[in-house]
């Protein structure tokens, strides 16, 4: 019985140190049935040590330490199959929370959930919420998982998503700030409800070290928000081969046969998808040293998952 309390006062073991990256386990697939998952079993083992093998090299510059609470906050627990999601937001986290949900047992189907209960239901439980023997206890015997995008096609998504369309937090949170601070001669209008933010001024926001509002979960860096150099993540989908790495992953942890990753798109369903098309669109509207500062901020996700720098 793994224990539930909620976290206790600091410990000697809250600070996680670490020189070398946690080792490679094999996977268990003692539950996936049938040959038709060789090709995806086969990528992901590729994927596994790659990140392992660059994790080994990268550690051993560079000794971290990070505060255990905050390296697992964006961690979601579903204990019935014993996973741990990491959510990275724009690879499909909203429909993954939808089945996380299905399989806790919190609902029948993953389509009919709303995507106000998905993400501010708080039906799912997040692995900081736990004292520390909890949260090391599932560490180290719960099925850990993530799903990546090419960075810059999240960014892009991120960016369409909270500034083209109305939002009631991004613009006079995000928006006004960006504004103000970009924008010469900006109009009453624009800099009282912060819509209309372009996406040069949104990339001078996002490089700038004197960012006049923080960082955000929806273009914050993997690496920052998984930090899959420390915790040893034994499934790594990726957004781009979604359908077969989520239906491999259901049957490696046991999931009801009927259960299927939704497809559709959780909002703005009829905007075009972010493509590389759509990218290389919006990369049109930077400078030549903005695209390449763009992808310096993102430069530990593209080599740690293996992504061709655009």
């Amino acid at each position: 019985q793994l224990p539930d309390q909620q976290k206790t006062s600091e410990s000697p073991l809250s600070w996680f140190r670490v020189y070398l990256p946690p080792a490679l386990h094999p996977l268990n697939k003692t539950l996936v049935k049938g040959n038709k998952w060789k090709d995806v079993d086969s990528t992901q083992e590729k994927r596994r040590s790659f990140l392992h093998d660059f994790c080994k090299k990268y550690n051993s510059r560079k000794k971290l330490q990070t505060h255990l609470v905050h390296l697992v906050s964006r961690i979601y627990v579903e204990d019935r199959h014993k996973v741990l999601y990491c959510e990275v937001p724009k690879a499909g986290c909203s429909n993954w929370k939808r089945v996380l949900m299905v399989l806790s047992g919190l609902a029948t189907s993953a389509h009919n959930i709303s995507h106000d209960d998905v993400h501010y239901g708080k039906h799912l439980r997040k692995l900081d919420s736990y004292d520390l023997k909890g949260i090391y206890a599932r560490l180290n015997m719960y099925t850990k998982f993530i799903f990546v995008r090419d960075p810059m096609e999240r960014l892009v998504s991120a960016f369409r998503d909270k500034f083209e369309h109305p939002n009631s937090y991004y613009h006079p949170v995000f928006g006004k700030a960006i504004i103000k601070k970009y924008r010469h001669n900006a109009d009453e209008e624009a800099l009282k409800t912060g819509s209309g933010v372009k996406f040069k001024e949104f990339i001078q926001y996002l490089l700038d070290s004197h960012r006049p509002v923080g960082m955000d979960i929806h273009w914050e860096q993997v690496s920052k928000l998984c930090y899959p150099c420390l915790i040893n993540y034994d499934f790594i989908g990726k957004f781009e081969t979604l359908e077969e790495d989520t239906n491999y992953f259901l049957q490696l942890v046991g999931a009801p046969a009927d259960l299927k990753f939704p497809k559709f798109k959780d909002r703005h369903s009829s905007d075009e998808r972010t493509s590389a098309e759509v990218v290389r669109q919006y990369l049109k509207e930077l400078s030549k040293e903005e695209r390449q500062l763009t992808y310096d901020f993102y430069y530990l996700d593209y080599l740690m998952f293996n992504y061709t720098s655009p």
